[in-house]
């Protein structure tokens, strides 16, 4: 596959022989400069002949072999970032400009993605110039390859509006964003300083103005969900879909990106046919904003004695990651917010249209990348969490998060967590959770086990919390996962307004299904402490793991105790259906009576119990009350209600915060939902930062070669206070 003595040219035009002899000459061992006609006639080739897979892998293995001398992976990319210059002129720009970046994007995506998934050890890019190279100095300046290419992508995706002309190129170079940021996932699950991520690192380290026209255009995007179609005119390859190109589809690892739009849009079915470019623009944001850079303190780094991953830790920050900080800066161009923030920081912020991006999230949050994004807002950007708190249709968000906990068993475990957080970070603010009682939904087609008819939106959000905790408790049997659930409940209890008879059952069938574990598991601990009296060690670790257990059980236990206690001393006149509920099943309370961990709570609900109770007795006439009778009469009393005898605990409020590592759980989790539904394959042999099961011939969602293992991953961390 080496070069000819001369192009072979075929009545003027570009043949088979031709395209063999430019990339031959690509990836051989001649280097050719920066300035030689070459390169043009490579990026003006129209990639529509054919090759079999084994001769691209032939292609990029010599690259790959090669380019240690030639260097011509760094000359594609720098006439890439050339091309792309031209392509962001102000005035009229030529279909062959947007060609040859489209060509250049091509080759450097195919040989950038072979090499970093096939290196051993060390990333050598090799992206550097020789020094006897000519470069024109007026164009690179001081920089290096990377931070040039990186430069004049994020300038093209920013500044160039998507049109039928540029759809093509703009989905390609975030398909090059895709694979030039891979090189995490050769890192470990734990950032460090060694870590070699030369285009993360450049994007990094672009001016703030640009950072913050990436993320406002990365966020357009994704909210525009345009399906602008190709011009077929100039990327006439597109107008037969049973032509291939050169390196298009081949089915190696190594090229099967090229093209992808292409499948993209002969595909009547996947996702990307609905917006190829919002889906892989959330993608890019989001592994820009969870990126990490670990630094070594400069002290360490010259007196180092030890390199052990504790001392590495310990001696090492992160800097501070700009896409971050813009996108917690955004704020919405509704509002005049410069004399609030001050004039000197107005120029940080970005503005977004919040109203079509709450509305855009609330459409799309049964894909986990939206899900992401939306707790990203939430956590960091408390401008975008006013304004959702302060929105009247609160449904549009919340509906398709219950949706998706409803449907629990066909989530990964990381999506459930993230959803539960976000309705935690929710339930945080008082007026979330007495406006979400005043939405009153018509009905819930998709919830199977009742017909619901006029529900709150916050009693469906008591129901839904509890059957995921039961579902938990069933299948999960996680302890963060519970604990996340009752917390959301608990700051959800003293603002509850007329919860319904529904949610009121299954608010006590909760305790009632606890109290029955619990007491199972005190009764088998017994008797297990009864058997390991012969000094067993065995059972005696046996014994201590079930009271760890018993423990678990019984701080779940107060809690919804707690929950029941909170509705009853602040919100009881608003909800008779709760007492009805507990009046109906008051004997689930009584074992617990005169234990010590509950005794308090439990007198506070037998004190609502004897008020009732006492009422009904003196209007009992003969014969049985019929349900409406005695919630009619149940209703009535709760006007007289004064709380005469009840013990004030101090109100629960449970709040999210990250622990200091959070990037341990976001980075792999991101990674993972990205080659999940990017379409193309990554050598699963190469990745280090999340486990891969090699055994498996296919990964799920298309990604060819392994499955990803699906909540393997550390939880994220956070710290619940109440």
């Amino acid at each position: 596959m080496g070069s000819v003595p001369s192009t072979p040219r075929k009545s003027g035009t570009f043949s088979p022989e031709t395209a063999e002899y430019l990339i031959g000459t690509l990836v051989d061992s001649q280097p050719f400069p920066l300035s030689s006609e070459f390169w043009q006639k490579l990026l003006e080739l129209p990639l529509n002949v054919q090759w079999p897979a084994q001769r691209v892998q032939q292609a990029c293995e010599l690259l790959a072999k090669n380019n240690c001398h030639t260097r011509h992976l760094a000359k594609i990319l720098f006439h890439l970032a050339c091309c792309l210059q031209q392509s962001v002129s102000s005035s009229g720009v030529s279909p062959l400009v947007y060609e040859k970046a489209v060509n250049a994007v091509y080759f450097s995506s195919i040989f950038l993605k072979y090499l970093i998934e096939s290196v051993q050890g060390d990333i050598q890019l090799y992206l550097s110039i020789e020094d006897n190279e000519a470069v024109p100095k007026d164009v690179l300046r001081d920089q290096t390859i990377e931070n040039f290419v990186m430069r004049n992508v994020l300038n093209f995706i920013a500044s160039v509006e998507v049109s039928p002309d540029t759809f093509l190129l703009h989905l390609e170079l975030l398909n090059f964003m895709i694979i030039s940021m891979s090189t995490q996932l050769l890192c470990g699950s734990s950032p460090g300083p060694n870590d070699v991520n030369p285009f993360l690192d450049a994007a990094m380290a672009q001016d703030s103005s640009l950072i913050g026209s990436v993320v406002r255009r990365l966020l357009l995007n994704f909210m525009m969900r345009s399906d602008v179609p190709f011009n077929r005119a100039t990327y006439s390859i597109l107008s037969d879909g049973s032509q291939s190109s050169v390196l298009q589809r081949v089915g190696s690892a190594a090229a099967n990106i090229v093209l992808f739009p292409f499948s993209y849009l002969v595909s009547s079915s996947g996702e990307g046919s609905k917006g190829p470019i919002a889906d892989i623009s959330i993608h890019v944001l989001l592994v820009l904003v969870h990126y990490h850079k670990c630094v070594m303190s400069e002290d360490y780094a010259n007196n180092k004695s030890s390199t052990s991953d504790f001392l590495l830790k310990e001696n090492s920050h992160f800097s501070e990651n700009p896409y971050c900080k813009a996108l917690e800066h955004a704020i919405d161009c509704e509002l005049d917010r410069v004399d609030i923030e001050g004039n000197a920081h107005s120029a940080q912020h970005i503005k977004l249209p919040f109203a079509l991006l709450f509305d855009t999230l609330g459409i799309c949050l049964a894909d986990e990348a939206a899900v992401l994004l939306l707790y990203s807002l939430l956590q960091g950007n408390s401008a975008f969490l006013e304004y959702v708190l302060v929105r009247t249709d609160l449904d549009t968000l919340l509906m398709p998060i219950l949706e998706a906990l409803y449907n629990a068993s066909t989530r990964t475990a990381n999506q459930i967590y993230m959803l539960l957080i976000i309705l935690l970070i929710l339930s945080q603010d008082s007026s979330f959770n007495a406006s979400i009682h005043k939405l009153i939904l018509t009905g819930v087609p998709w919830y199977k086990e009742r017909l619901l008819h006029q529900t709150s939106l916050g009693s469906f959000m008591v129901i839904i919390l509890i059957r995921t905790v039961q579902y938990n408790l069933s299948k999960l049997r996680d302890v963060y996962l519970q604990t996340t659930c009752l917390a959301t409940l608990a700051n959800m209890a003293p603002h509850v307004h007329r919860l319904s008879a529904y949610a009121s059952q299954r608010l006590v069938s909760l305790f009632d299904m606890l109290s029955r574990k619990y007491n199972k598991l005190a009764e088998h601990k017994d008797n297990k402490l009864h058997t390991a009296k012969g000094n067993s060690f065995e059972g005696n670790n046996l014994v201590e793991d079930m009271s760890t257990e018993l423990h678990i059980y019984t701080d779940f236990l107060r809690l919804v105790l707690e929950i029941i206690n909170a509705i009853l001393t602040y919100a009881l006149p608003r909800n008779p259906e709760v007492v009805y509920a507990i009046m109906h099943r008051q004997e689930v309370f009584q074992p617990f009576k005169n234990h010590p961990r509950f005794n308090e709570l439990i007198d506070n609900i037998y004190t609502v119990l004897d008020f009732f109770n006492s009422h009904m007795d003196a209007q009992r006439e003969n014969g049985d009350w019929s349900v409406n009778e005695v919630l009619q009469v149940i209703t009535v009393n709760c006007r007289s209600w004064r709380g005469d005898g009840m013990k004030m605990f101090t109100q629960l409020r449970f709040t999210y915060e990250q622990e200091s590592h959070p990037e341990e759980f976001f980075i792999p989790y991101v990674w993972q939902l990205v080659l999940s539904h990017c379409g193309f394959s990554f050598n699963t042999g190469a990745i280090n930062l999340f486990p891969v099961d090699l055994q498996t011939e296919g990964l799920e969602n298309g990604v060819v070669g392994s499955t990803l293992q699906n909540g393997d991953f550390d939880k994220p961390e956070y710290q619940l206070d109440p």
